[in-house]
């Protein structure tokens, strides 16, 4: 069924270019879980399938997501705006966890929602879920969330580049800079120029570059937080995820040169597959009525930390362009 319906959003995608692949998996994954003749369905047989999809698919396909990271690439831009992207995403990241924590946001929200603004949206959300065991609703309604509001920037951006007086070049960074998913980069930065959607994939590289040692951290602040404590099987839970070692593996490979232009497409397109089936599967986790009682604060806290990675970043790509 998450097959079924990573490709039902591939399809979407293509009539509608617009809507990102993966926005799409969301949003049917939230529809088959309401639908009266699914919702059954979805809810109990299918449950355990659809589960192991947002778990393991989502691990592997962020694997595949380091082969997309041309390291060599995104360390052209210099150094002062790496360290602007270090300030969005840490101010990003901090802000948005303690604005969670104030508006009483339940369980592991704020960090999952923190999470997806400062890195790369639902991956992200995906990749901090796993180290941090957190409960399957929370990271549908985190996903959801992130989703929408980086689905509205395509829009919105695009018209505040005149009034800020941005550059074409200057566009592109503030977009890579402070749109979540990387599709949804690509769709707001080329209304502009091809040299805009350049220096906006370049920057957003940058930032899915910061998604391991991320991830690595939270592991590291969750293991000394429980220690003492063992997994199911009996040991300690390890200090860096295999998933995010083998990102960075794949990051490192990537780096040598020696993949093929062929092979990086097609771990593109499997990478795509596999977090769309992911997602769908977390979207089908979503209960509307519960997210309702939440929802009201979690927009605030979605609103309030958009002002912050476009505020930041915006004065980030002034200081160094």
């Amino acid at each position: 069924m998450a097959s079924a319906g990573a490709l039902l959003a591939w399809g979407v995608h293509r009539l509608v270019p617009a809507v990102p692949m993966l926005t799409a998996s969301v949003v049917l994954g939230i529809a088959a879980a309401h639908l009266p003749r699914l919702r059954t369905f979805v809810r109990g047989t299918a449950r355990p399938g659809l589960s192991l999809a947002g778990r393991r698919l989502m691990r592997i396909g962020i694997v595949l997501l380091g082969l997309g990271l041309g390291l060599q690439e995104v360390l052209r831009l210099g150094w002062a705006t790496v360290a602007m992207v270090f300030a969005v995403v840490a101010a990003t990241f901090f802000g948005t966890l303690w604005l969670g924590r104030r508006l009483g946001l339940r369980g592991d929200q704020p960090l999952l929602i923190a999470t997806g603004y400062a890195i790369c949206g639902a991956s992200a959300i995906g990749a901090v879920s796993e180290v941090s065991g957190s409960d399957e609703e929370d990271v549908a309604s985190s996903v959801a969330l992130v989703t929408l509001c980086g689905t509205l920037a395509i829009a919105v951006l695009p018209l505040l580049q005149d009034p800020l007086g941005l550059t074409d070049q200057a566009f592109g960074r503030w977009v890579g800079a402070s749109v979540h998913d990387v599709g949804q980069v690509v769709a707001t930065a080329q209304t502009a120029s091809p040299a805009a959607l350049g220096e906006a994939v370049l920057v957003k590289l940058m930032r899915v570059a910061l998604l391991a040692p991320l991830v690595a951290a939270v592991a590291f602040a969750l293991r000394a937080r429980r220690r003492g404590e063992r997994t199911a099987s009996g040991r300690r839970p390890a200090p860096v995820p295999l998933f995010v070692a083998g990102f960075l593996a794949a990051a490192a490979f990537r780096a040598t040169g020696l993949v093929p232009d062929m092979a990086l497409d097609w771990a593109h397109t499997a990478q795509e597959a596999l977090l769309a089936a992911a997602l769908f599967g977390l979207g089908s986790a979503v209960h509307l009525p519960t997210l309702a009682r939440t929802g009201g604060r979690a927009a605030l806290l979605g609103l309030g930390a958009w002002v912050v990675v476009a505020g930041v970043s915006y004065v980030g790509v002034l200081l160094t362009v």
